[in-house]
């Protein structure tokens, strides 16, 4: 089926150039809004990955759970992730972003609370994996959502931003897991019934977050798509701001219409396929190493006689250390590019790894995880204002769900690797395939993947389907 490019808007009518009108926006209450909003949803998914940790070994002696059995629960949030990430991307082309986004978070909220009254630990991993599959599609369909709400100028600051909400998220749940959890044997319900309180956020949202005009447009929805963004224009000027003036139109990009799975395979024809595989080895090989740094490097150093890995002061800093790391490649998206970003913060990442592995004392190995903990979670920040940017509207959500899917194989896998790495490699095994999957990671961004800042969705779409 052909793909048609226009270099204006089909029929250059006012109900057809949403995309430049949006461009001409200028940051506004709405978007510090649309970035609190969003930034909330990323904040309890962060809570909801991380307080596990937490949980697990109370869990692990009140039901006597072998080590089997809790590798099992700590897996479940990422089985349910994968496959609600992969079912978010498909439905959020099909239906629309903010269906999902509300109907995933709903789904969460309620496996979350389902599992804090959860009685033995099938029916707790049984309620985690669905849990998974709810935090999984929101967090793949959210930035997808946004970006196509923000001009080019500020696209990639904005997405950078929205995913430093994360970090706010580990951190609380670090709090919660030292000072909440050890107070009584159920103390551990409460702290997962927390999680769940993104349901209060539905009757918030249901009235606040719009659909995406970009997406309507594609769905042939246009007099929705004027609606929307007429009323934004029309809450930038109440608020004093000056609209710029309409730009010379952008590429209209004519993808025919595909079924549901239809759009998965879409991904890999010619015209997209170097895109979509760049993609899936820049997830996967970041959320490799992220799990198997994050998830071995405390046992590995207690093995070698550091206990600082242990602490309190130790743990905090690590989370506390995201923050600033997002919001620095938030910054670098748009002084640097998110290329640059991406491959910069990856690297210095590694090299950070092998730093703290060849650390001599303990106040080397604070150092080297405060910066560890700075890069690696950075790189998310790139990662999460980059891939939306790359993939046509009509297949933007399924791109993005389906990379944020296969990078879950990385922690599902990279635990269990570095496993057996270590007793027959040692520490240079771990660090050196690590260090590898990072590189290679990084390549593909360099060398595949395409240029986003300071253009329009439409003009990124319309040069990588015409260059096939």
């Amino acid at each position: 089926m052909e793909i048609r490019i226009h270099s204006q808007p089909a029929g250059g009518q006012t109900l057809s150039n949403i995309a430049e009108r949006i461009e001409r926006i200028p940051f506004s209450r709405f978007h510090w809004n649309l970035l609190f909003m969003g930034g909330l949803g990323y904040t309890f998914d962060g809570l909801d990955a991380a307080v596990i940790a937490f949980v697990l070994p109370v869990l692990r002696t009140t039901w006597h759970l072998t080590s089997v059995e809790v590798g099992f629960l700590g897996s479940g949030t990422y089985i349910g992730f994968f496959f609600g990430a992969m079912l978010a991307g498909l439905l959020g082309d099909s239906i629309g972003r903010r269906a999902v986004m509300m109907y995933a978070l709903l789904f969460y909220c309620v496996a979350s609370i389902g599992s804090a009254f959860a009685g033995d630990w099938s029916t707790f991993l049984a309620w985690r994996i669905l849990a998974g599959a709810g935090t999984g599609a929101e967090s793949a369909i959210i930035a997808p959502f946004l970006a196509e709400f923000v001009t080019s100028r500020l696209r990639g600051r904005f997405t950078g931003a929205l995913a430093g909400f994360f970090s706010f998220g580990f951190v609380t749940a670090a709090l919660l897991g030292y000072f909440v959890v050890p107070l009584g044997p159920e103390a551990w319900r409460y702290v997962i019934l927390l999680t769940a309180a993104p349901v209060l956020m539905l009757l918030w949202w249901r009235k606040a977050l719009p659909e995406s005009p970009r997406w309507l447009m594609t769905r042939g929805r246009l007099a929705e798509a004027e609606t929307i963004v007429s009323n934004i224009e029309a809450r930038v000027v109440a608020e004093g701001l000056t609209l710029g003036p309409i730009a010379a139109a952008l590429p209209h990009v004519e993808v025919p219409k595909r079924s549901f799975l239809g759009k998965l395979a879409f991904l890999w024809t010619p015209k997209l396929a170097r895109i979509t595989l760049m993609s899936w080895l820049m997830w996967l090989s970041i959320t490799f190493s992220y799990y198997a740094f994050f998830t071995w490097i405390p046992s590995l150093l207690v093995a070698s006689g550091m206990t600082i890995t242990k602490s309190f002061a130790y743990s905090i800093a690590i989370y506390l250390a995201q923050i600033p790391g997002y919001f620095s490649a938030a910054y670098c998206n748009e002084r640097i590019g998110r290329q640059a970003t991406i491959a910069t913060y990856m690297v210095l990442g590694g090299l950070s790894a092998i730093g703290m592995a060849l650390a001599p004392n303990e106040g080397v190995i604070m150092i080297a995880g405060i910066c560890l903990s700075f890069f690696m979670n950075g790189t998310y920040g790139g990662i999460y204002a980059y891939t939306p940017e790359i993939f046509p509207t009509e297949v933007r959500a399924t791109g993005v769900g389906t990379a944020s899917s296969i990078g879950r194989i990385g922690a599902i896998v990279s635990p269990i690797l570095v496993g057996w790495l270590y007793p027959h490699f040692g520490f240079a095994g771990v660090f050196g395939t690590t260090t590898v999957v990072l590189l290679v990671g990084a390549c593909a961004v360099l060398f595949m993947g395409v240029d986003t800042r300071n253009r329009a969705l439409e003009e990124i779409s319309a040069a990588e389907l015409d260059r096939a």
